[in-house]
């Protein structure tokens, strides 16, 4: 669509099914210079927002998304459909290389994987957990993360975020908690739903001509990072021979 008509494009998450399919995507937008801008519709939940200013040097992150299992998606695995949401947000987080991966999964209900978790090293010496699951008994989708003197929880789905600091910050007043050296934050939140403010971002970028919130570039880092997960996971699966277990 881009190279034969022209237009400008949202692009749902993932961007693409390879890094190659999105190389073409970043060179055609480039080359006829168009605004694309990838569907990564958590960079735009309030409860992101209003945490950004409280980010300094991320170490630790526990990431868990949690869904009941319904009959969609099913030709994707859960890392491509549910974890890259959380993956690009870490990413946007963290600005430093991917130095290890590590990964588990399983089939539950589908032929994809259901179930994944994986551990995320960056050069920084910062590492995230993630798991994912559409096959959960709840939803659950929060993301925790450790700094230097702070540590901060997101709960994407009631739009919260939650801060507790050790020491005083003159530039972050804190409200006192039951012990006196830990103060806690609770940013302000406009509530605004994410997806309205994904396509608003989207159409202010296209009439000012400017980058995109999401960049095809972020899309790629992330869709890389998934398929990188994806293919940790098979390797594991084929060491333990996991096809002939789940036979049995």
């Amino acid at each position: 669509m881009l190279k034969q008509r022209g237009v400008d494009v949202l692009i749902e998450k993932p961007l693409a099914l390879s890094l190659n399919e999105a190389d073409e995507l970043i060179q055609t937008a480039r080359r006829h210079r168009r605004i694309a801008q990838v569907g990564h519709l958590e960079r735009f939940n309030p409860a992101v927002r209003a945490i950004l200013p409280l980010i300094t040097q991320p170490m630790f992150f526990e990431v868990h998304r949690l869904s009941v299992f319904t009959p969609r998606a099913l030709d994707v695995d859960v890392v491509l459909d549910l974890m890259i949401h959380d993956l690009d947000i870490v990413l946007s987080f963290v600005d430093s290389p991917v130095t290890e991966v590590r990964a588990v999964g399983l089939p539950i209900l589908s032929g994809k994987t259901d179930i994944a978790n994986a551990r995320i090293e960056f050069a920084s010496g910062c590492v995230a957990n993630f798991t994912a699951s559409r096959v959960s008994t709840e939803r659950i989708r929060k993301l925790r993360f450790f700094q230097p003197r702070q540590y901060i929880s997101i709960d994407y789905g009631r739009q919260d975020v939650l801060a507790f600091t050790v020491g005083d910050d003159p530039g972050k007043p804190t409200t006192p908690t039951v012990n006196p050296q830990i103060g806690r934050i609770k940013p302000p939140i406009t509530a605004e739903e994410p997806l309205h403010a994904e396509l608003k971002s989207f159409l202010d970028a296209v009439r000012s001509r400017s980058t995109p919130v999401v960049p095809l570039e972020d899309g790629r880092r992330a869709l890389a990072l998934a398929l990188g997960i994806v293919d940790h996971i098979r390797k594991h699966s084929d060491k333990i021979n996991l096809e002939k277990l789940a036979s049995r």
